[in-house]
């Protein structure tokens, strides 16, 4: 028994150490305060550096570094004050066409950045804000439901069936007939039509009703569909905020979780992310007159709805076709109106609404079309002891223009003020919610908290780890000081795997990599003792080492894996702060097998591996 490694083993030994050397190395050199420039479309100015470069200098902040990367330009600075000053002005004078958001920048060296990049920090360590949102799916299968008014009518008069009426109710949308055999002319008619419905009849107060909803499959899908289109419009207004590297993901059935790093005041971001404001286009019916008779009566003409005008509160009519939606803004911008100087909303349309809006106006060029801004509020309201949050869909006129010509792909809207004109604008470029939502859980960390957080886990970490070296140097002399080389080793792979991985480092993550510390040296433990044992037995020096680590395998292979099934237990039904434990956990039991096993026999056998010894420094 000679105990010695082939050459290989130890050059992949080196090789594996080597790397995670490199890719573990980012971290040292810390980060640098900097100005994320990035273009709502297409790509970056050609003479963007020059003229951010000029704004800066121009104002008096130096000592700053230009770079581009990844399709953004990064302004790089000394600290944070002139960071904060930096994006101010860059925000006043380039921030039309591009996204400004501060963000905390690697300051690795060029050639190493090509290489490796240091792992990323969670929001307890880095200071931001988290946001758990409950999706409203009742609202988003309502919503889909209600669309089915519109069809209804038309359906039934292109096939001559009479109606009374169609209408949004609890149970369902209500077609109301005056008897049944036009109720079940319309019914066969719908059914063969609309497979995505249920549908039954109903008898009350001497009218005949169809009742129609969604089936259990269309409600499903009409849910998932909620929930995966409200978080990428979440995801763009997000970036419409400038936030840099957000979190935006599902989780459970019904919530979305939003992290925003570096972000501090929630007021704007709350404001953002709940809105559900989107605009209609619908041109004008009948005159004044018709509109306050319309309104003193009662009696609104068929195809119209009335409404208000946000700055008087005087009714109007409007026809009940919407000529162009929010949904077709293929991009938004606040400016300020040429002629008028009052905010305007500059809006491009997508290549179906401009087509709609080019044939509307050109058959009502002298007309009045009305712009109808939607938005939908949350109120509190007690009913009993508890109480329980009310939505209430406000639709308020804030525009009303006569056509002078033409109008396609671009035009403007007027009648906001300046910081509704600016948030609208955002909410039209990211796209409407499809179903609204409600901000559940709400947590703000500080920055100085997060550096606290960083400089505790790190003290934390050296600490334990001072403590383990000396023990094991202590208990067990040269082999102790082998298991020190493996503790040490392991901790670089462990970061060298968070840098490699896209995860992020949490402070419930700093424990698990605390716990992996004294977990690393168990494998050691269990190895040495078999190794004094066999010795105590009569075996000789090669011989007690060969059965030391083949008879410890099993149990430390044992111990090592139902740890490892817990953590990904842990990580599969955890959530947030549980699943960042889980990784470290997991990846640490990875890496300390692979050093307690490996990197430790390989030294041994280097060490002391084929020589004569009648004793063993253990």
């Amino acid at each position: 028994m000679i105990n010695k490694y082939p050459l290989w083993k130890y050059l992949l030994l080196a090789a594996v150490i080597l790397a995670g050397c490199l890719f573990a190395l980012p971290n040292l050199y810390g980060d640098d305060p900097a100005v994320q420039i990035s273009p709502r479309s297409g790509v970056l100015a050609a003479d963007l550096q020059n003229g951010v470069r000029n704004t800066l200098e121009n104002n008096g902040v130096e000592n700053f570094r230009l770079r581009e990367e990844d399709g953004r330009l990064l302004v790089l600075f000394a600290n944070g004050d002139d960071q904060l000053q930096a994006r101010d002005l860059i925000q006043q004078n380039h921030g039309n066409r591009n996204t400004v958001a501060l963000n905390l920048v690697p300051a690795t060296p060029a050639w190493l950045r090509s290489i490796a990049k240091p792992m990323g920090l969670g929001l307890d360590l880095r200071g931001g804000v988290h946001f758990l949102m409950e999706v409203d799916v009742a609202a988003a299968v309502t919503q889909a439901e209600a669309k089915y008014i519109d069809d209804f009518r038309t359906f039934l008069r292109g096939r001559d069936i009479r109606y009374r009426g169609a209408r949004q109710a609890d149970d369902g949308v209500r077609v109301r007939f005056d008897d049944a055999q036009r109720r079940d002319a319309a019914l066969a008619a719908i059914r063969s039509e609309y497979f995505d419905l249920e549908l039954e009849t109903l008898e009350e107060d001497g009218d005949f009703y169809i009742i129609a909803r969604l089936t259990e499959l269309a409600r499903e899908n009409e849910r998932r569909s909620a929930l995966d289109q409200n978080i990428i419009t979440l995801r763009n207004r997000v970036n419409e905020l400038g936030v840099a590297e957000p979190i935006v993901q599902q989780q459970g059935r019904e919530r979305i979780v939003v992290q925003l790093p570096g972000v501090q005041d929630t007021t704007i971001a709350k404001e953002i992310l709940g809105a559900t404001a989107t605009l209609e286009y619908r041109m004008v019916h009948g005159t004044s007159t018709d509109w306050y008779a319309a309104q003193d009566t009662g009696r609104i003409p068929a195809n119209t709805k009335l409404y208000k005008m946000r700055d008087d509160d005087s009714p109007i009519l409007l026809q009940r076709r919407v000529i162009v939606t929010g949904d077709q803004i293929k991009d938004a911008a606040s400016g300020i109106d040429t002629q008028s100087g009052s905010p305007a909303v500059f809006i491009n349309l997508d290549g179906a609404g401009a087509k709609r809006m080019q044939d509307v106006s050109s058959e009502n060029i002298g007309n009045p079309m009305a712009v109808v801004f939607i938005e939908t509020q949350v109120t509190t309201v007690k009913r009993g002891e508890e109480y329980e949050k009310k939505r209430t869909r406000v639709e308020e006129v804030i525009n009303v223009a006569t056509i002078r010509d033409v109008l396609s792909h671009r035009f403007q809207t007027t009648g906001l003020d300046t910081t509704e004109a600016r948030n609208l604008s955002l909410l039209l470029r990211a796209g409407a919610l499809k179903a609204p939502v409600e901000i559940v859980e709400e947590r703000t960390i500080g920055p100085s908290l997060g550096q606290e957080n960083i400089d505790r886990g790190k003290t934390s970490v050296m600490i334990g780890l001072a403590l383990v070296l000396v023990f094991m140097a202590v208990y067990y002399k040269a082999f102790g000081l082998i298991a020190d080389i493996a503790l040490v080793v392991n901790m670089i792979l462990i970061v060298a795997l968070l840098s490699m991985l896209p995860t992020s480092l949490t402070l419930p993550g700093i424990a698990g990599i605390v716990l992996t510390v004294g977990m690393a040296v168990d494998a050691n433990v269990l190895i040495f003792e078999r190794i004094r044992e066999e010795l105590r037995n009569g075996y000789r020096v090669q011989e007690a080492i060969h059965s030391g680590y083949e008879k410890a395998f099993v149990t430390i292979a044992d111990a090592n894996v139902t740890t490892l099934i817990a953590a990904v237990v842990l990580f599969v039904f955890g959530t947030g702060p549980i699943k960042g434990f889980a990784v470290t956990l997991s990846i640490g039991i990875v890496t300390s097998m692979f050093t307690a096993i490996f990197g430790t026999r390989a030294l041994v056998n280097w060490f002391y591996g084929g020589k004569k010894l009648k004793t063993l420094p253990i």
